[in-house]
């Protein structure tokens, strides 16, 4: 199974008994939408919902920061998903936040995980099927292993020089000129870091970009894709696009700061900068 499947092949397997499709979507409490909500009213049929949110370090002052190990596979096997499992992550969410159930799935110890590529948007605009109410019943077992080296603490990154970081957030966002949305969260971003924002891997449907397109944006931003470095966001969500994209590039040994800037924003001794990368 590729690590990028489409919504053909996604029909042409639905039902298989290794399969487990999973919900990711992730909306912001600005949006006045609940993803969990949403999954009962409207999902794929026999998906299962991960919820970002909850499925996290609930006594982390940060949002949504990746849980322990054990909290994760109790949560997996809650809603039916399996370490063995084939597992196709999907998302309705302006964020694309399927690539972060992509990296928590595999990051614990999961070895076949693809993003319905379009996610739920382009299923529907093909006119597939769908179900409504909870998680079908499914028994499961998640033995998480998880992959510690994927991930870099903030003092890591203090201690530089280092890996080169790249932010995901949008252009604005980046450069300082717009009020971050988390209050006591200052604006800009880490010094000397680049800046691709993820919505620009992705075309109008939601489909991820070519592997041409995705290489030219890299390089715009002078980053390599193939080489380690650190992906950044506003709270470890987007910046799993950054991730995904490089590896369809070939690129490995990519970090996630998972604090993002969520974490260092806030904090008043960590250096920031404004403007253009």
């Amino acid at each position: 199974m590729d690590e990028l499947v489409s919504t053909a092949w996604l029909a042409d397997n639905l039902g298989a008994d290794d399969l487990a499709v999973v919900d990711c979507s992730f909306h912001m409490k600005i949006d006045g939408r609940d993803a969990a909500a949403e999954f009962r009213e409207r999902h794929i049929p026999g998906a299962r919902f991960l919820d970002i949110e909850t499925v996290a370090d609930t006594t982390s002052p940060l949002p949504h920061t990746l849980p322990g190990p054990e909290q994760f596979a109790a949560a997996m096997e809650a809603i039916g998903v399996g370490s063995g499992d084939r597992i196709v992550v999907y998302d309705h969410s302006p964020y694309r936040s399927s690539a972060r159930g992509w990296f928590m799935l595999r990051h614990f110890g999961a070895e076949r995980v693809a993003i319905l590529d379009g996610g739920l948007e382009k299923w529907l605009a093909e006119g597939r099927p769908v179900e409504s109410g909870p998680e079908r019943p499914r028994s499961a077992t998640f033995a998480a292993k998880p992959r510690e080296d994927e991930l870099i603490e903030k003092s890591a990154l203090l201690a530089g020089p280092g890996l080169p970081v790249v932010d995901a957030r949008g252009r604005t966002r980046f450069e300082g000129q717009v009020p971050e949305p988390r209050p006591s969260v200052r604006p800009g971003h880490m010094p000397g870091a680049r800046n691709i924002p993820y919505a620009d891997l992705y075309r109008e449907d939601g489909t991820l970009k070519s592997d041409d397109e995705l290489r030219a944006l890299f390089a715009a931003a002078g980053v390599d894709p193939e080489a380690p470095f650190v992906a950044t966001c506003g709270s470890g969500i987007t910046a799993n696009s950054l991730i995904f994209a490089a590896r369809r590039l070939g690129g490995r040994g990519q970090k996630l700061y998972d604090g993002s800037w969520s974490e260092w924003g806030a904090d008043p001794d960590t250096p920031k900068a404004t403007g253009p990368a």
